[in-house]
């Protein structure tokens, strides 16, 4: 079997992505310390005896010998996405998500490349901040503040770029053990919701939902006219394992084109729930992006992807899921 490490593994997309790979006949490794991440995600995936759960820091190197899958079906991929990226926790851990991709990206690659395995990095769109091209096309640099309340995730990820980028070209002093560059890739995400969002997460999704369903008003950061696209988790994962499956070393952005602002989905979301929620203005949120959607182009003609699960369905199996969490 292939045998597939998963850092973040029983975090929100890490969960759904342990459970696509078993699906398609990987053995998995999930790799998690639960700062974010929760162990109940994972209840499905435990069930398959080709799935281990290993709970370690990734910001030191994972011990090879704790990988029980390791000695029987050696190492074919690493994904690394295991990073908190709720807004809620850049004030409360920064420095950890400064160390999760920058020496959790280190340590991975050096993995990946000690095995030749093919390494995937979760990216974001936040390498875009606020950006003045719009939609984002990954040839863009993005117009990103490194000093902001957003900084310690936008510029970590940033910095997880380079050094995947630089670890493919193969130049400088390779790691101990390691024979051939690396064959990374690199996948920029863009708004994803689904079951497993954490409901405290502070994003829009989780925090519309439950206010909501509680019958609060749906808070909404400056005048609501500012643009998010909504992918839903399941078309996510699909992009995210065709480009583990390809040899694509170039970042490609992955989510839903389809460009909403933020009144907008909250009336939807008010709407599908059935709710009496009204809407209630609050100061918008520093450095906050004005417009965010991707070009998908790159994923389309290279991946033959795109999503296909409408804003309305995918809200309503999120609503079903969030009214377990009250």
């Amino acid at each position: 079997m292939k045998h597939i490490v998963i850092t973040g593994g029983a975090g929100f997309i890490g969960s759904h992505l342990s459970e696509t790979l078993l699906g398609k006949g990987y053995a998995v490794t999930a790799v998690d310390n639960f700062v974010t991440g929760r162990k109940e995600n994972l209840k499905q995936a435990l069930e398959n005896p080709n799935m281990r759960l290993l709970e370690w820091d990734v910001c030191k190197p994972i011990p090879e010998q704790r990988l029980e899958l390791l000695a029987k079906h050696g190492l074919h991929g690493v994904f690394h996405f295991a990073c908190p990226a709720s807004p809620v926790d850049f004030d409360k851990i920064p420095f950890e998500i400064l160390a999760v991709d920058s020496e959790g990206t280190k340590h991975t690659v050096e993995l990946a490349m000690r095995h030749n395995a093919r390494y995937l990095l979760a990216s974001t769109s936040e390498t875009y901040g606020d950006p003045l091209v719009h939609p984002q096309k990954e040839d863009y640099w993005g117009n990103v503040s490194t000093t902001g309340p957003r900084a310690c995730y936008d510029e970590a990820k940033r910095f997880a770029e380079a050094y995947v980028s630089t670890a493919n070209r193969g130049v400088g002093r390779w790691p101990e053990g390691c024979s051939k560059p690396l064959n990374g890739g690199m996948v920029r995400i863009f708004n994803t919701y689904g079951p497993r969002n954490r409901p405290d997460d502070g994003r829009i999704v989780p925090e519309f939902c439950m206010q909501a369903l509680q019958g609060k008003p749906l808070t909404i950061h400056g005048d609501g006219s500012q643009t998010r696209s909504f992918c839903y988790v399941t078309d996510l994962v699909d992009g995210i394992v065709r480009l583990f499956e390809s040899n694509i070393k170039d970042p490609v952005n992955i989510g839903n084109p389809v460009e909403r602002s933020v009144r907008e989905f909250a009336e939807t979301v008010i709407k599908l729930s059935g709710s009496r929620s009204t809407l209630t203005s609050m100061p918008a949120r520093p450095d906050d992006p004005r417009k965010r959607c991707p070009d998908i182009t790159r994923a389309r003609t290279l991946l033959g992807w795109e999503p296909k699960v409408s804003l309305e369905e995918g809200l309503a199996k999120t609503l079903e899921y969030f009214k377990t969490c009250l």
